[in-house]
């Protein structure tokens, strides 16, 4: 038992210091060689854990968005919350997490250009990790429907909609290199309202 715990203690300090690795170098400058140097390991000892970069860039999103989920998942089951104000929350703890990882969205974006060139769907990989946050959005939208908060709506579409608000913030951190999202927040939250009954 304490083998698998070491062993898994080390695939997370692997991954933490491989993410620093992509966010220095960007995803097609990031090799296995650097980030077993950044690990103080040898390459041979790195693939006993990962078989190669685009492995390790996955797992370390993954870790990284895990921890975004139980934040999400908090907000979600807070009974003291209205569906209207879990929604605000949700996408406001999205958009934080965002601003906190902004050079890391540099890399995300340089990958799916990666993937789009190598003529893979980049949409498929973004699907694949967004599902969570997209599910606990659904599902506050039913809540919020069903306690009379939120008008009835379409699901699909209202999740698009306001998924839309993660999406811009995207494109305003990285495109625009904006330092904040203040007046995204803002706007978000005038369109969170017009669902309100």
């Amino acid at each position: 038992m304490a083998v698998a715990v070491e062993h898994d203690k080390r695939r997370e300090k692997i991954l933490e210091k491989a993410l620093a690795v992509f966010m220095d170098d960007g995803f097609e400058n990031a090799t296995f060689q650097k980030i077993a140097d950044r690990c103080g390991i040898t390459r041979t000892i790195l693939y006993l854990y990962f078989k190669n970069k685009k492995e390790i860039f996955n797992f370390s999103l993954k870790q990284l968005l895990k921890n975004a989920e139980q934040n999400i998942n908090s907000i979600r089951a807070d009974k003291s919350l209205n569906s209207v104000d879990k929604i605000t929350k949700v996408l406001y703890a999205v958009f934080k997490l965002l601003e906190q990882n902004r050079r890391l969205l540099f890399v995300v974006l340089e990958y799916l250009l990666h993937l789009s060139k190598s003529e893979k769907d980049p949409e498929v990989r973004v699907r694949r990790r967004t599902v969570k946050i997209r599910h606990i959005i659904s599902e506050i939208l039913i809540e919020g429907i069903k306690s009379g908060e939120i008008k009835k709506c379409n699901i699909k579409e209202a999740n698009d909609y306001l998924y839309g608000f993660v999406e811009a913030a995207i494109f305003q951190l990285t495109v625009l290199k904006r330092k904040n999202l203040n007046e995204l927040k803002e706007t978000t939250a005038f369109a969170i309202k017009q669902l309100c009954c």
